[in-house]
């Protein structure tokens, strides 16, 4: 069974809200526990691709609803990811579950998520100013962080501040940064 196929059972058991052991899975997938821990350093590397896996498709699909041009654009990017983020209740069942485990994954450089989520929004910075739509008010890197890090804050709000979740102040946050004067 390849990386692709644990990862896939993984994913179908994590978002139906059970806890990922690396024996269960390995032992579903036919494959050795000591294979899965090689192959994805563990459970947390495991429950990484997972997050990362769901985590790019949400971002994908908001990026393809996003409309405008420039910050519109990116600010409406922005809260469409908080907003599938904040609606996806296997997110919620596993900070719930493992608050600290699921900060750690998703919010930090060495969870893994984080840089791939950072990365993929410094790309549609990038193709706003190369389409002439945007001057942004910090270099990419930065711009990219600091939008993720707000958009961060209000889908993980429950864990980091006994807040709900909430993409309207993703955008009112986003917005303020980029320069997007709310309608």
């Amino acid at each position: 069974m390849s990386s692709e196929d644990v990862i896939a059972l993984a994913t179908q058991r994590f978002i139906a809200g059970e806890r990922i052991e690396v024996g269960e899975i390995a032992a579903a997938s036919g494959v050795n526990r000591s294979t899965v821990y090689r192959r994805f350093h563990g459970r947390d590397g495991l429950l990484a691709e997972v997050i990362w896996n769901l985590t790019s498709m949400s971002m994908e699909a908001a990026i393809r609803g996003a409309t405008g041009s420039g910050a519109r654009r990116l600010t409406e990017v922005m809260v469409g990811f908080a907003a599938r983020a904040n609606s996806a209740d296997y997110i919620r069942t596993f900070l719930n579950r493992e608050p600290e485990r699921a900060l750690r994954l998703m919010m930090t450089h060495e969870g893994g998520v984080q840089p791939r989520i950072i990365e993929r929004i410094a790309e549609v910075i990038a193709e706003e100013i190369a389409a002439g739509s945007m001057v942004p008010p910090l270099p990419v890197p930065d711009l990219a962080l600091i939008l993720v890090r707000i958009t961060e804050t209000f889908v993980y709000a429950t864990v980091i501040s006994g807040e709900e979740p909430d993409a309207e102040k993703v955008r009112q946050a986003c917005g303020a940064l980029l320069g997007v004067v709310s309608a």
